[in-house]
């Protein structure tokens, strides 16, 4: 009998079909990982449970073996899901862009999506921040896939003889409800969590989502770390799973998918530091003692190279012209004289004209000009009817298309530790150290390749103050503004706190590129990196102001009586504000960030 693990959340994508064929699932499809004979009982409530200390038999773990195989075949799928992936296929550009860079590459302040997409005159995004329920559910939509693939594993009685499997499991699903969370301010965490499969759905608060999460954390890491103590055998059963099954740490090993979990309570601890300042040094601390990513090794990343797959945005960028860089990017990288500036983007590809008089032309070819965030923008994807196309694009070659798609770099937990010093927590270093290190393993490219970035660093580093920079737009000279990085790059340790927690958090964004989940909750947490306002924010719900940032996503399901029915029970009282976009997370806050 062929049956899907679970029934999808009853939330419908209003999708449309545009010239760059974007290809995203409605949460209601199945997501099975592939085409297999899947046990037909659905297995619910048991997720929290890790029982790591129980003894298991050689034939105890043989047999949750043989009969978890097509679970740990989805826990494959569940890897390429976050990172832009489904039905078992690696991250391809349809998804990835549904589910970064429609959205958050754009809020975060990366890249600026350069046409309206108008499909029969509908202009579907008419600027950065005009709200379009079917590309705002599409981070979503992954959550969902990640969910469908691995709740039944999680809470299947099996998975109690291989504890460690759960454990990681469980860790999957929790790193993309954190991402949800975040995006959205509430989701239906436990019952996801507990495999529920119709509605109605419970929202639940962020602070409890995060206080649930950091506990499985724990409980992940001590599962993990009792694993030296099994016999040889098991560890060797259990290796033999994960070199068959892991596709996103390097070495293949139980203490790397620890070090994952303890880095993810470190990026949860300093995303509340301003609203429980306690707890989260108290997780933090914790963190780094039971132990972090510390070296390139250990870092979690879909390879293109190990994997067989190019970074889609190559393809959104250069074959569907879709994404360009933004202006406030290209302001930040040249004011900082970044290595980016010089290699990792296109200049203009055509000329690009004063659209008042044509009395300012910039030639072809002449330099990095991005896209000021919520310009109103014309259809078209071709440079011969809407003219923003030949603003600057990711280059065509070199870096990007080997670039790894990261879950966890290591110069972000290197970041991370050295914005922990600035808050006097035990991080076993100190900032300047953590920091110059993080912008030392910043690189985009694929390590495996060599390094483009190593070869300007020493300079970078050096860099005291920032160079005087304008942006100028040729094409409309009212969007020309002076840039805003008034900082420099080298560390000095007389600078007061909020100083460097600007170089921290900036040198955190540019490292963090192109991943825009992090990228703009930082920006939202602590108003780094300064960027150019966003144009036009009245194109978004109505809710924002001009100056305003957009603060988070609507929640998912409006568009349907089942959906809206749950935000309205649940969902509005969980998020604890209007479901607008000026309505900020629970640890998002207004205030000094010390």
């Amino acid at each position: 009998m062929k049956k899907t693990v679970l029934t999808a959340f009853c939330a419908l994508f209003a999708m449309a079909g545009l010239h760059s064929c974007l290809d995203f699932d409605m949460p209601t499809d199945s997501f099975t990982g592939g085409d297999v004979d899947l046990d037909p009982i659905v297995y619910r409530g048991k997720a929290d449970s890790i029982d790591y200390r129980r003894e298991i038999t050689a034939e105890g773990f043989a047999e949750a073996q043989s009969q978890l195989s097509q679970y740990f075949g989805q826990m494959q799928t569940v890897q390429y899901c976050l990172r832009g992936g489904k039905e078992g296929q690696m991250p391809g550009a349809h998804q990835y862009q549904y589910v970064y860079n429609i959205i958050v590459d754009n809020y975060a302040g990366y890249l600026v999506v350069p046409h309206n997409f108008s499909h029969g005159g509908d202009g579907l995004l008419t600027s950065t921040y005009a709200y379009n329920q079917g590309y705002c559910d599409g981070p979503y939509g992954a959550f969902l896939m990640v969910k469908n693939n691995i709740a039944n594993m999680i809470n299947h009685p099996m998975i109690d003889s291989i504890p460690e499997m759960k454990a990681i499991g469980l860790l999957l699903f929790d790193y993309s409800a954190q991402e949800m969370v975040d995006l959205y301010g509430s989701i239906p965490y436990v019952d996801h969590k507990a495999n529920k499969e119709a509605n109605p759905f419970t929202f639940n608060k962020m602070v409890d989502i995060y206080a649930s999460i950091v506990d499985n954390l724990d409980t992940i890491n001590a599962c993990l770390k009792h694993f030296d103590q099994r016999p040889d055998w098991y560890k060797s059963g259990v290796q033999g799973i994960l070199m068959q099954y892991d596709k996103v740490s390097q070495d293949k090993s139980i203490a790397s998918w620890r070090r994952l979990a303890n880095s993810l309570k470190l990026r949860m601890a300093m995303h509340t530091v301003k609203v429980q300042p306690n707890k989260a040094k108290q997780w933090a601390e914790e963190a780094i003692q039971e132990g972090v990513i510390e070296t390139t090794d250990q870092e979690f990343l879909l390879d293109p190279m190990m994997e067989g797959f190019t970074n889609p945005l190559f393809e959104i960028a250069n074959s569907w012209n879709d994404t360009r860089l933004n202006a406030s990017f290209e302001s930040l990288l040249a004011s900082l004289q970044h290595p980016y500036w010089e290699y990792l983007f296109e200049k203009n590809s055509s000329q690009i004209v004063n659209s008042a008089d044509g009395s300012d032309i910039l030639p072809a070819n002449s330099r990095v000009i991005g896209l000021r965030a919520g310009v109103r923008m014309d259809p078209g994807q071709s440079v011969d009817v809407n003219p923003r196309v030949a603003y600057s694009s990711i280059k065509n070659s070199g870096e990007i298309p080997m670039a790894p798609l990261y879950l966890m770099k290591l110069s972000e937990v290197q970041f991370l530790r050295a914005e922990g010093c600035l808050h006097g927590w035990a991080m076993n270093g100190s900032a300047q150290q953590f920091y110059e290190d993080g912008i030392r393993n910043a690189q985009v490219e694929n390590r495996k390749m060599g390094s483009t970035y190593q070869n300007y660093l020493d300079a970078y580093m050096a860099v005291e103050t920032p160079v005087a920079y304008k942006y100028e737009d040729q094409m409309d000279h009212r969007n020309d503004i002076e840039s805003v990085t008034k900082i420099g790059v080298k560390w000095n340790e007389g600078d007061p706190l909020e100083v460097k927690l600007e170089k921290i958090i900036t040198q955190k964004y540019i490292a963090g590129f192109p991943y825009s989940y992090e990228a703009w909750n930082d920006l939202r947490r602590t108003g780094y990196p300064k960027l150019f306002p966003v144009l036009n924010v009245e194109d978004g719900d109505g809710s924002l102001a001009e100056g305003d940032l957009v603060r988070r996503i609507l929640l998912p399901g409006r568009d349907t009586s089942v959906g809206m029915s749950d935000i309205t029970t649940s969902g509005i009282e969980a998020l604890g504000g209007s479901d607008t976009q000026n309505t900020r997370v629970w640890w998002d806050v207004e205030g000094s960030n010390f």
